[in-house]
């Protein structure tokens, strides 16, 4: 490697770059020349230990400042031959797992270590009319416990999990490839560290098991589809005698053929005749908790949206309840009798509208 190349020319930064700038670029130049994608190619190997050495100068401030003062003089000692394990180290801190080794200090979790249980997500649907009043419902599922048999250890009564053999407890081995070193999973115990000799009967040697589970949830009034309830401690079970997660039940509320949602607000069309738009009507109409009158004033025209105030849905962060908003869409009869239709023509003739003679239609304006 040209230990001489300007650092901020290998990472193709401007000089005043800032510390995230130098870590995207060093985490571009690193998964573009890693050797896991690049195998057996010396030159891009080359490329990987020049982009790590020019990140650990300029990715440490007080490094760096020596560096803009006095260049590669400030460390004349060299990192020419940089241990690959640092290199790897440094490579671990961005990328975690992304390519399956890096770091070797990586914590391994095993099934023998106490820990808290995964959360679970649990979908149920519910009616607009269970979202006005709330309800208490019965939900199942199943999920992993520790087995009681051998408290979550995988063994026989009576005997214990010994340390694997391959990886000595580790739950990693290390490979080389070429210049490097790479850690995997160990294969004999799944990165466990420990190996089951006599498996227990009841898990099979998984110290889990599965369970069944039944419960009674409180879905309060107001909830919309997307609400999410967070019901502790109902999650999976915790391994080693560890906490269980927490179960979070997630709503979808059905369609409703009657009533459109929005928010708090609830709006519906209704049918109403010609007649009760020009002289106006109390009308009984249906509401979600029951009937209730809607008062149509006189020479309402077609379309109007009119509102019955507290006849939503309940606030789900408060006492106050929403609105019902009814369009009215007028609705004409397909037949007129001959009553009808002779004071509709006295109508017509009051108003000096002209219609057909035979009675063919109803208004007909002069244009």
């Amino acid at each position: 490697m040209s230990s001489q190349r300007d650092y901020y020319e290998i990472l193709g930064i401007p000089r005043d770059a800032d510390a995230d700038a130098i870590k995207k670029a060093y985490r571009k130049l690193a998964i573009q020349f890693h050797p896991d994608k690049n195998p057996g190619n010396s030159e891009a190997e080359e490329k990987f230990k020049e982009a790590a050495g020019a990140y650990e100068i300029l990715s440490d401030a007080q490094k760096r400042a020596q560096y803009d003062r006095f260049g590669h003089a400030a460390f004349s000692g060299g990192r020419g031959h940089q241990d690959v394990n640092d290199i790897f180290a440094n490579f671990g801190d961005i990328f975690g797992d992304f390519f399956g080794g890096g770091s070797q200090q990586r914590t391994r979790r095993s099934r023998h270590e106490s820990r808290r249980g995964a959360d679970l997500r649990y979908l149920t649907e519910i009616s607009l009319k269970e979202v006005l009043h709330g309800l208490e419902k019965d939900i199942e599922f199943d999920t992993d416990k520790s087995c009681n048999e051998c408290k979550g250890s995988g063994a026989e009564k009576g005997s214990t999990p010994v340390t694997c053999p391959t990886c000595h407890g580790s739950g990693q081995v290390v490979r080389s490839q070429g210049f490097f070193s790479v850690a995997s999973t160990c294969p004999t115990c799944h990165g466990e560290g420990a190996t089951v000799k006599n498996p227990c009967k009841s898990c099979k040697g998984k110290g889990r098991v599965l369970e069944h589970r039944k419960i009674r949830i409180n879905i309060p009034p107001g909830v919309d589809t997307g609400t999410r309830l967070r019901i502790g401690n109902e999650g999976e079970g915790g391994y080693n005698g560890g906490p269980a997660g927490d179960l979070y039940v997630e709503i979808r509320v059905k369609d409703n053929p009657r009533f459109e949602r929005e928010g708090d607000d609830l709006h519906n069309t209704i049918s109403v005749s010609y007649l009760q738009l020009l002289l106006g009507a109390e009308l009984e109409t249906e509401t979600l908790s029951g009937p209730a009158t809607l008062d149509i004033p006189k020479c309402t025209s077609n379309g109007k949206t009119l509102k019955l105030a507290g006849h939503g849905l309940p606030s789900l962060r408060g006492q106050r309840r929403g609105d019902l908003y009814c369009t009215l869409e007028v609705e004409f009869p397909e037949k007129i009798s001959k009553e009808e239709e002779k004071l509709l023509r006295d109508l017509a003739k009051l108003k000096k509208i002209e219609v057909k003679e035979d009675g063919g239609g109803i208004f007909s304006r002069k244009k």
